[in-house]
This record gives structure tokens, sequence and C-alpha cells, in this order.
């Protein structure tokens, strides 16, 4: 049988991957099953997936029950769309689970989609379409964040600030502008808070005022940044944030795609500062990967403005072939299940707060600095004595990353922010192996 990593060099063009460098000293890692937190490759050999493969992993691996839910599904019904008036089953007993779940947060209406991209997508058009149907034409500018990430198709491509991400796909979406991240270690601002007084949120506001308000759609943002280095808020952030979209009526959607379904501790991000977004979008945690899903939730607000008969242009002419997949909504009905069940938000709570006390050991270490995080959301990064960053041509996150992959501790390299995100499952004595499995590769590295 052909060695799977051949395949992989020879055939398949894989995202977000330097195929070129892929070598015999890197080669590509083919995974085969998994059960809980742990998963094996073709050769055998077995890891600690402490990433919940790209922080969506919530149940673990080898759920049972998520398997049964895809089969019974597909036995019933496969598919059937959701477009015209018509509907499964499957996705209307969805969209009244998050409904109710969100409730706290005012939404009243779900959009399903096939993943996070998607689901901005939809998030960034709502917007739009709120204020030109509100008889606000000229609102239609889209506020985000440097460093930010929300998808790869063209409107969230847009909406995302990693210049590396944009580069070759310009020119983008037009209408799109980008703040400062709210990045306490590393201030753009050079200050520190409190006495910062949240120069980074109120930049926000400088920026709508200078674009003219009559012009801003609305600000979306991740309540903690993942992809751009897992950055954290502090306190006062979001509330800030949240004062100046009322003053200035911009819409605030919140991309829950990471932080959805207890990966922060809370059911969702936006709850730890009490802020009730327009629009939620959400993602990865929703069906733990099982089945690709995506959803975007609105308020009721926002779903009365395109109310009206056909053909007077006021219906959302958007949508997905596989928007509500049976399928993939009956693995996420299984999995928010067994969220609530055993009760992994607050399991993500208080492994996270051990997972962040395990980490701070390593701050005695010569390249270990920051460290933050929120339930299973958590970051270290990598830096010189004095704070100032390593040289980035030394690549030291990545071979941290590398090493430890080598040891069977899987996390990911964020420039040199070490995240940490394992499935909500994690037990404490695979924590353990992951902070130590780090100490010792950080310390080999020094």
């Amino acid at each position: 049988m052909t060695d799977p990593r051949k395949k992989y060099q020879e055939y398949l063009w894989a995202p977000f991957t330097q195929m070129g460098d892929l070598d015999e000293e890197v080669e590509p890692l083919v995974i085969v099953s998994g059960e809980g937190s742990r998963v094996t490759n073709s050769e055998g050999k077995e890891f600690i997936d402490a990433h919940g493969a790209l922080w969506l992993n919530s149940v673990g691996f080898g759920r049972q029950e998520m398997v049964d839910a895809v089969s019974q599904q597909m036995e019933q019904l496969s598919y059937f769309p959701s477009f015209a008036g018509m509907a499964n089953d499957v996705v209307l007993d969805l969209a009244e689970r998050l409904v109710r779940t969100a409730d706290q947060e005012n939404m009243s209406r779900a959009f399903f989609s096939s993943g996070g991209s998607e689901a901005v997508e939809t998030a960034l058009k709502m917007a739009r379409q709120y204020w030109r149907l509100s008889g606000t034409d000229r609102k239609y500018k889209v506020i985000s964040r440097r460093g930010a990430y929300h998808g790869v198709t063209m409107g969230a491509l847009s909406a995302t600030g990693m210049a590396m991400n944009r580069r070759l796909f310009e020119p983008l979406v037009p209408g799109f502008r980008h703040i400062e991240p709210p990045n306490c270690y590393r201030c753009p601002y050079e200050l520190t808070h409190p006495e910062c007084q949240l120069t980074c949120a109120r930049e926000l506001e400088r920026t709508i005022q200078f674009e003219g308000p009559d012009t801003v759609a609305a600000f979306i943002g991740e309540p903690a940044m993942g992809a751009g280095g897992v950055i954290i808020p502090p306190d006062g952030y979001w509330q800030e944030i949240e004062r100046i979209c009322r003053k200035y009526e911009v819409l605030l959607i919140s991309d829950e795609v990471i932080t959805g379904f207890g990966r922060t501790g809370e059911m969702f991000g936006c709850r730890h500062w009490g802020v009730k977004p327009d629009i939620m979008v959400f993602a990865k945690g929703l069906s733990s990967g099982y089945l690709p899903l995506g959803a975007t939730l609105a308020t009721e607000e926002l779903f009365e403005v395109c109310l009206g008969k056909w053909g007077e242009g006021r219906e959302f002419r958007h949508g997905t072939t596989y928007s509500g997949h049976p399928s993939a909504c009956a693995t996420a009905l299984v999995n928010l299940k067994i969220i609530e069940e055993e009760d992994l938000v607050q399991r993500s709570k208080e492994n996270g707060a051990y997972l962040l006390e395990r980490l701070q050991e390593l701050k005695s270490m010569p390249l270990v600095r920051n460290i933050n995080g929120l339930g299973l959301l958590v970051r270290m990064e990598l830096a010189q004595e004095d704070d100032t960053p390593l040289p980035a041509e030394d690549m030291t996150g990545l071979n941290v990353v590398r090493r430890a992959m080598r040891r069977g501790v899987i996390v990911r390299a964020l420039g040199d922010v070490i995240s940490v995100s394992p499935p909500l499952v994690i037990t404490r004595d695979e924590i353990d192996t992951v902070v130590d499995v780090l100490a010792e590769e950080i310390e080999g590295i020094s």
C-alpha cells in the first residue's frame, strides 16, 4: 500500500500549507483515528491533540453517539434543502435549540451555512442589507481589527486583519477598515492598562467619527482573538466597544467561531463581559468538527426588517446548497447535548485554570513570557528576557511545536505564541503531560 505521506506530497494541495517545506525532516502528519483527546497517525503513534484539531473539538474524538446520530439521520433523510419555504425537521430543531441557548443575548433567528467563513459572510451581508432596507444606503462600512481572523471568503477575508492572508488576493471587498487589537502585552500604543483608559477600544469611536457615523454599518470582533495570537482583551474593553456601537448606531457582530460553546469557560465568549451583540457567528465547536456546519444568529429586529412579500426586494437573497444539512444539524444537536450533560463549559473553566496554573510554572524559563487565557483557550508567548520579540527568522515557536509533536503532543505556533486549546474533555493527567513536554522542549531549544 502506498505510504499516506507520499500521497499527501504527490496529490494534495493542503490549506494554509507551504508544500515546499515538506521533506524528509519535516514530514506531513497523517492521522487515521482518534479517541477522547488523543489521535493516532498512519504509523501507529499516539498523540495528545492539545489544540482540539483547529480549536473545534469540544466533546473529543470517537464519540459513538455522534456517529450514531449521523448514521440514523442519513438512513432517515440524507439531505433536503431549506430554500423557498422548505426545510428538514432537524434544522428546525437545531434553530430552536440555538435561539433558546442564546436567549440571554436576545438572539431570535438562526441562519445556517457550512462553516465559519460562510457564517461570517452571512453576518456581513445581514448587516449591509439591514441598513439598506432601513433606508440608510450609506451605512455599508465594516470595522474590524488588525490581527483578526474572520475567514477566507472574500467578504470575511476583507474583515480579516492578517496581512499575510490578504496580500495575494487584493483588491478585496471595498468598505472595510481596521483598528488596533487589545493586546496589553504588546500594546500598539505603548501604554499600560488600566492607565491607558482603553485607548484601543476608544479608537473605534475615532474611526467611526473619521469615516462618518452615517457610513459605518457594523463592527465585527472575536471576543478573544484566535489566530491573531490568542489575545484576551482587558476588563472593560468589550463594554466600551458595545457603548460606542450603540452611540453611533453601529451593529455589533460577535465572531464566536472559536469562542462559542464552552471553549472559554462560558457558553459564549461575549458572556464574560455581559455584551449583547446584534449578530453572533458560530462554527467549529457547534459540531465539534464531526461534520461541517456554521450558523449566524440575529436579533428579531434585524429579521423583521427583511420581512415582506416576494418581489418587494426585502428578501435575504443569500444561502448555500448545504445550509441546514440535516446530518450536520443532527451532529450539532447531539454535540450540544453532550456539552450540557457532561457540564463541559464548567469543565473548561476549571481545567483551563489548572492549565494556566501549570503553565505559569514555566515563567522562570529564559524564553517564556506572557501566559494568558480564558477557559481552554490559552496562549504562551516566547520572547527575550526583556520582552522584545525573538528574531523571526529563528522560527522559535514553530521549532518548539515541531519538537513537541515528535514527543507526541500537538499544539500550534502563531508566530512565537504557543496556542493550547485541547478538547474540553481533556484530563488533568493529559494536561500535565502537555505542559511537561513543552517545558522540556523549550528548555532544549533555549
